[in-house]
């Protein structure tokens, strides 16, 4: 989180407390930026720019494997094709050995 809206995040806590305590005001602010600061450091959080890489490569994937996906499925087509052919070749090559005998 930049540090602009962790200052901002501070400055309203600071400004929401009650007045008698608010008098404490530039420490009790930096206390809250310390606290959030540190808080926001234990959570496994990424930037704004590394989300936007990781979902134009999530995106990229995403048009690879459905490209795959129909260069599988023609694949698959064209030896079931085949493979039909070739039963029908051998069942014709049957048919004439049984012929001749």
């Amino acid at each position: 989180m930049p540090n602009d809206t962790i200052d901002q995040l501070a400055r309203r806590l600071a400004e929401s407390v009650p007045d008698g305590i608010r008098t404490l005001g530039e420490d009790l602010e930096k206390n809250f930026r310390a606290v959030l600061r540190a808080s926001l450091s234990k959570l496994d959080l990424v930037t704004r720019e590394e989300f936007e890489v990781q979902e134009a490569v999530l995106q990229r994937s995403r048009e690879m494997l459905e490209q795959m996906e129909t260069r599988l499925a023609e694949l698959e087509a064209g030896l079931a094709e085949q493979a039909k052919s070739r039963r029908k070749k051998t069942a014709k090559k049957k048919q004439s050995k049984k012929k001749k005998e």
